[in-house]
C-alpha cells in the first residue's frame, strides 16, 4: 500500500500519518530548541524539587513529640527527653482522650503484645520517630484509622491541582499562539497546500501533548526522588496509584483541552484577539485548581469534580489518594472523559477546518460549526 499520494503536478505528497508526524516533530523540535522553554522547564523542576525536599525535612523537624503516659508506661520513654514531651495521666482512658482531643500526638498505655507489653495509641497515625526510638516495636492502636492528615490532604491536592493548572494553561496558550501566528504570517496557507488541515491540527495536539506529558513525568520522577531522599517512603507508597491515575487522566484531559484551544485560536487572525475566544477555556483550566484547593475536604465537591471531564484529572486522583473512591469509579470517570475527548476532537476539528483560512474579523462560533 502506498504511503503517499501524487498531486496533479506529479509531485508526491505525504500520507495523512506522515503529515501528522511531520507536524508533531516540528512542534516538539521548535520547543526543544527554545531557550525560554528549556529554562522555564528547568526552573519548574527546581521549584518542585526544593518544595518536596523542604516539606520532607520540615516534617522531620527535631521538635519533641507530645506523648501521654501512665504510671505503668512512663518507664518506656525514660531517657527520651530530647525526643518526647511526656504528659503523665492517671489512666489509659484519660490518655486516649488526650489523643482524641489532639492535645498529644500519641499515648502509651498498659496492655499489648509481649515482650513490650504496652500499646501505642494514635489518632490517624503514630509518630514514626517515637516508634523507632522505642526499644521494641509496640502494638499500635489508631482511634481514627480512616482519616487523612489535613496538611497532607492539602499538599497532595495542591500538588495535583498546580501541575494540571500550569501544564494545561502554558501548553494550551502555546498552541493558541502558534495557530494565530501561522494565520497572521500566512504560513498556514503553505502548510495546508502540502498536508491536510486535520493532520495539521492532529500534529499540533500530539506534539504539545508529548511535551506536556514529558513535564508531568519529569515532575513525577522528581517527586519520587525527593520523597526517597527525605525518607518519606510511606507517603511515596500511598502516592503510587494516584500518580498513575493522574498521568492517565492528564493525558486525555490535555488532548481534550488542546483540541479546543487550537480550534478557539483558529477563529481569530491577530494575537491581540486570542483572549476573546480562549478565555472560557482558561476558566475551565483554572476551575479544578481553585476547587481542589478550597474544597479538598469536601467529599461531595470532590466526587462531582471526579466525574466532570475538565476537572476529573485532578478530582479523581485526589479521591484515590484519600481512599474515598471505589475501585470502579476511576474506570467510569475515565470512560466519560474518553467519550468527551472524542466529541471535543470532532467539534474542534470542524471549527479549526472551517476557520483556519478566514482572515480579518473574528469568526462566529455558529459560522465555524457550519459544514
Amino acid at each position: 500500500m502506498s504511503t503517499a499520494t501524487r498531486t496533479p503536478a506529479g509531485t508526491l505528497s505525504p500520507s495523512f500519518a506522515q503529515s501528522v508526524w511531520l507536524v508533531t516533530e516540528r512542534e516538539v523540535a521548535s520547543k526543544l530548541r527554545s531557550k525560554a522553554f528549556l529554562i522555564s522547564t528547568a526552573i519548574t523542576f527546581a521549584i518542585f524539587l526544593v518544595g518536596i525536599v523542604w516539606a520532607g525535612f520540615a516534617a522531620q523537624s527535631p521538635e519533641r513529640t507530645p506523648v501521654a503516659v501512665t504510671s505503668q508506661t512512663v518507664s518506656a520513654v525514660a531517657g527520651l527527653d530530647d525526643l518526647v514531651e511526656v504528659t503523665e495521666v492517671a489512666s489509659a482512658d484519660e490518655a486516649r482522650d488526650l489523643v482524641a482531643d489532639g492535645e498529644v500526638d500519641a499515648a502509651l498505655v498498659p496492655g499489648g503484645a509481649e515482650p513490650f507489653g504496652f500499646t501505642l495509641i494514635g489518632d490517624d497515625s503514630v509518630p514514626s520517630s517515637l516508634v523507632s526510638a522505642l526499644s521494641v516495636s509496640p502494638e499500635v492502636e489508631l482511634l481514627n484509622p480512616g482519616a487523612t492528615d489535613d496538611f497532607l490532604r492539602y499538599i497532595v491536592s495542591f500538588g495535583f491541582g498546580i501541575i494540571f493548572f500550569m501544564a494545561a494553561l502554558s501548553f494550551g496558550a502555546t498552541i493558541a499562539q502558534s495557530v494565530v501566528e501561522e494565520k497572521q504570517t500566512r504560513v498556514v496557507e503553505l502548510l495546508i497546500s502540502a498536508i491536510p488541515v486535520r493532520a495539521l491540527l492532529a500534529g499540533k495536539v500530539i506534539g504539545n501533548t508529548i511535551l506536556a506529558m514529558g513535564q508531568v513525568v519529569g515532575i513525577g520522577v522528581i517527586a519520587i526522588v525527593g520523597l526517597t531522599v527525605t525518607g518519606q517512603g510511606e507517603l511515596l507508597t500511598g502516592l503510587g496509584a494516584p500518580l498513575v491515575w493522574f498521568a492517565i487522566f492528564f493525558l486525555f484531559g490535555f488532548i481534550l483541552l488542546a483540541s479546543l484551544f487550537a480550534a478557539a485560536a483558529a477563529m481569530v487572525s491577530r494575537q491581540e484577539d486570542i483572549g476573546s475566544t480562549t478565555t472560557p477555556l482558561m476558566f475551565l483550566v483554572m476551575a479544578p485548581y481553585f476547587l481542589v484547593i478550597f474544597f479538598n475536604d469536601n467529599p461531595l465537591v470532590l466526587t462531582i469534580m471526579s466525574y466532570v471531564p475538565f476537572s476529573a484529572p485532578v478530582g479523581m486522583p485526589v479521591r484515590v489518594f484519600l481512599g474515598e473512591a471505589q475501585w470502579w469509579e476511576p474506570i467510569l470517570s475515565l470512560l466519560i472523559l474518553l467519550a468527551t475527548c472524542v466529541v471535543a476532537i470532532l467539534v474542534g476539528a470542524k471549527i479549526y477546518q472551517n476557520s483556519l483560512l478566514r482572515m480579518g474579523a473574528r469568526v462566529k462560533l455558529s459560522e465555524a460549526l457550519k459544514s
